[in-house]
């Protein structure tokens, strides 16, 4: 089978399913696996060049609605009549839905079964190990102007909970909410995670926050608990959700989650 993926998540999701060698053609964001770096790109997730995208005759296309403006990929894909399924994730469980809707469309659905019980296993397990937990409270920053941060409708609300802890928005509904630096600072989070969307780790900048106007009193830059988290492990609805999660328990509770290895929670290998 010929496979197009349109945005890293779906690129990452056909790689746990074992369908990287029927990859011929990817978004310019997709970077893992390494292999797929040789591939054709077929522009940014929200601009694809969708006549390359024709040129390379897929047997399937895997498009997504996770990010606003990604409508406009699945009506130039009818214009084109090309063959694709639409991911729309949003939450932990939706990753979950996805493995199997992907898994269903490219002949690996026992695959997807497999991968679906082993991750139901592991977040049963952090959700015990999250019990024994004091709660501490979390801001994720997607973005810094205007702040851009996720809601109770996105994964990372439920990855804070396995994590043993609450993000601070998680009583808004959306899945991305736009919020002002005051808000922020006046919720006094424990901790600010800092996973800037499309940005490396390296090119986030920290010290920003102090700049803000009253966020040097605050609790989190006077403890020093300011956290540059690796984006693809954040902001990508994947299963590699699961290897921040991994790292982000550990950062918060190392007294109760065990330090990372270098495997992958869910394959089980380096």
């Amino acid at each position: 089978m010929r496979i197009v993926s349109l945005c890293p998540s779906n690129t990452e999701i056909a790689a746990y399913l074992g369908l990287t060698e029927q990859l011929i053609g990817v978004d310019d964001y997709s970077d893992w696996p390494n292999t797929v770096n040789t591939l054709p790109r077929l522009g940014p997730d929200l601009s694809i060049d969708m006549d390359k995208a024709a040129d390379l005759n897929p047997d399937l296309v895997l498009a997504s609605l996770s990010v606003p403006g990604m409508e406009k990929n699945i009506e130039k894909l009818k214009e084109k009549n090309l063959p694709y399924i639409v991911s729309k994730p949003n939450s932990l469980e939706d990753v979950r839905s996805d493995l199997l809707l992907i898994g269903e469309a490219t002949g690996t659905y026992k695959k997807a079964q497999t991968l679906v019980s082993r991750m139901d296993d592991i977040l049963a397990d952090y959700e015990r190990k999250a019990s024994e937990c004091n709660p501490v409270r979390l801001y994720w920053e997607w973005w810094p102007k205007p702040a851009f941060s996720p809601g109770g409708g996105n994964w990372l609300s439920s990855i804070s909970r396995l994590a043993g802890a609450r993000n601070i928005l998680e009583d808004r509904t959306e899945a991305s909410c736009q919020v002002s630096w005051e808000e922020i600072k006046n919720l006094e989070p424990d901790h600010i995670c800092m996973a800037w969307v499309g940005v490396q780790t390296e090119k986030v900048k920290p010290e920003i926050l102090y700049k803000r106007e009253g966020w040097s009193s605050m609790k989190a830059l006077k403890t020093n608990n300011v956290h540059v988290l690796e984006e693809p492990l954040y902001c990508r609805p994947s299963p590699r959700l699961l290897i921040g999660l991994q790292k982000l328990a550990h950062l918060l509770h190392p007294e109760v989650f065990q330090k990372p290895t270098n495997l992958d929670p869910l394959l089980e290998e380096s």
